[in-house]
């Protein structure tokens, strides 16, 4: 079983083998009650006992590259290879209702933000049975920070990464972001907003927002509001890393600040010139987005080497 030359592992969920000679990509699927959820396993070929990273994607139809139908940028996939290159494993994986994880969605009145994070703990759970890995380090990207936070609230999580995570809750962040959009938006949607804050959903939604609160999204806004990202950081015992990139547009660097600050243990990185995929983007709005269907262009500079430092 410690031979140098080949392991064997066998996951009981999958049951796989994956040649040691080389780094290798294998597919591992998790299973639940509801259907299969789909990831991948990259392991170094050194050292022998590597630590593994389990990676969390963001929001909306983000798969476990880090990729959406619209957009193709391989962000969290770069992460996962360039970790590999650095001799840390890691296992990323596309959330139900995504990608090769569709058949595992639930119907949308019925999805909660819970289901993503007792997804994410089954996975460490499966993680912390195979010997091979040293330890477990949970990374969140965006949305996936606060679901990662949750997930390291787990005495088999020896460290805890946030790549671009909020610090608010979510309902104060929508509004925020609405204040974006004309006047009337905002008036109208603070009373949905407050109504859904206090777990009650509402039957009347003007038909401009109806797309932003229809009934059937609304018990999962409910259940994600509950939620202080401030609050799940602060419970953590274990030591943190929160990265944060200067021009990214859609997270500013103020929510890192507010996050290192809800935890003692959380060491702090600010990254010059990095957007919220990673890649390295000017503060320009149309030229950052631009990269974000370019899956050629490589991750920033210093990026990896931070984070492998921090899991080493």
């Amino acid at each position: 079983m410690k031979n140098r030359n080949c392991i064997l592992l066998l996951f009981i969920l999958t049951g796989f083998y994956l040649g040691y000679s080389q780094s290798e990509e294998k597919a591992i699927t998790l299973e639940t009650v509801s259907g299969k959820i789909e990831g991948s396993l990259l392991i170094p070929p050194t050292p022998e006992n590597p630590p593994v990273v389990l990676i969390i994607a963001g929001s909306g139809p983000t798969d476990r590259d880090g990729n959406n139908p619209i957009m193709k940028n391989n962000s969290l996939k770069m992460l996962a290879e360039g970790l590999a290159e650095k001799g840390i494993a890691s296992l990323r994986y596309d959330k139900r209702g995504i990608g090769e994880s569709k058949v595992a969605g639930l119907e949308e009145s019925q999805l909660r933000f819970e289901h993503y994070v007792d997804d994410a703990k089954a996975w460490v759970a499966l993680l912390a049975g195979e010997p091979k890995f040293s330890k477990i380090i949970v990374l969140g990207h965006s949305e996936g920070s606060l679901i990662g936070m949750i997930t390291s609230q787990n005495k088999d999580v020896a460290k805890y990464i946030s790549v671009a995570g909020v610090a608010d809750p979510a309902a104060k962040t929508l509004k925020e972001q609405l204040k974006a959009q004309p006047p009337f938006v905002l008036e109208l949607s603070n009373p949905i907003l407050d109504q859904l804050e206090m777990g009650k959903q509402v039957d009347s939604v003007p038909p401009t927002l109806y797309s932003l609160f229809r009934p059937s999204v609304q018990p999962y806004m409910i259940s994600w509001f509950q939620y202080d990202p401030k609050t799940e950081l602060a419970k953590l015992q274990i030591p943190i890393l929160i990265v944060q990139g200067t021009t990214d547009i859609q997270v500013d660097v103020a929510n890192a600040n507010a996050l290192s600050k809800a935890n003692q243990k959380a060491k702090l990185e600010i990254i010059e010139g990095m957007n919220h995929i990673l890649k390295p983007a000017p503060a320009d709005r149309t030229a950052n987005i631009a990269t974000y269907g370019m899956p050629e262009l490589p991750l920033i500079d210093g990026l990896l080497e931070r984070i492998a430092s921090f899991i080493k």
